[in-house]
């Protein structure tokens, strides 16, 4: 396979970052000799997460067999998740801010027309439900574990426990209407085409608090690994996370 230089649109600290939790992982471990030193594992890591390259490419770029890619990987983005912080860390941060954004997004994965489980009706392709917290200004707090792409929003914020914590750390939130029935601390705005008065200016000013959401997402996708996911479904939580601790740690 040919390879050619290239490049990652990343800033060094993320660079950074990652090597020295390499590093820190292998001395706890005792690892003593390895293929790529942790400064080349990082780079590996990141070309997958951000650009999404595959496991060939990436083989035949560092110079290393494809079982120890998928090694490397999975040793990177499990030390990485396990930094992401838990909905009730979140809840903390969030707590100092005026209100909070929540909005979901189906990221799309290879299935098959037989897997209906996670084939979603509302972006009509497989994929993974994730709801993600943002701030006033739309940068990304947290993001939940992975589920099916069938699973409505209401239904993912409930499994994930998400109004109840709002609600207990008396935390406002601006949302869709998919959110419609999510309690008292969940704003949506009105249903109906044809509302008039105050109730479509409300919906009016709803929409331009909520849309800052749309950032959060943004960022996830950022990470070319997300837009189009093939790795097994339960390992899709473990990237989400990590790609969260890589954007909250630069």
């Amino acid at each position: 396979m040919l390879v050619y230089p290239s490049g990652i649109d990343l800033s060094s600290r993320s660079l950074q970052h990652l090597s020295g939790l390499l590093a820190g992982h292998r001395r706890q471990i005792g690892s003593r000799w390895r293929r790529l030193t942790c400064g080349r594992q990082a780079v590996l890591v990141l070309a997958h997460l951000r650009c999404g390259n595959t496991y060939a490419r990436l083989a035949a770029g560092f110079r290393v067999g494809i079982a120890t890619v998928h090694r490397y990987i999975r040793e990177a983005v499990d030390l990485l998740a396990a930094l992401a912080p838990t909905l009730e860390q979140a809840i903390m941060t969030v707590r100092k801010k005026a209100y909070v954004i929540l909005d979901g997004t189906v990221l799309p994965i290879d299935r098959i027309a037989a897997d209906r489980p996670y084939y979603s009706g509302k972006k009509k392709h497989h994929g993974m439900n994730v709801q993600v917290l943002a701030d006033p200004a739309g940068r990304l707090i947290w993001a939940s574990g992975a589920l099916p792409g069938a699973v409505h929003d209401l239904t993912a914020a409930r499994t994930h426990g998400i109004p109840a914590a709002l609600a207990a750390g008396d935390v406002m939130c601006w949302a869709d209407r998919a959110y419609q029935g999510a309690g008292p601390a969940v704003r949506v705005p009105f249903r109906g085409k044809n509302l008039r008065g105050w109730r479509r200016r409300h919906n009016r000013d709803h929409a331009k608090i909520r849309s800052l959401g749309e950032r959060a997402i943004a960022t996830l996708k950022c990470w070319r690994l997300l837009r189009k996911l093939r790795c097994s479904t339960t390992r899709i939580t473990a990237v989400v996370r990590a790609v969260v601790a890589l954007e909250l740690a630069v």
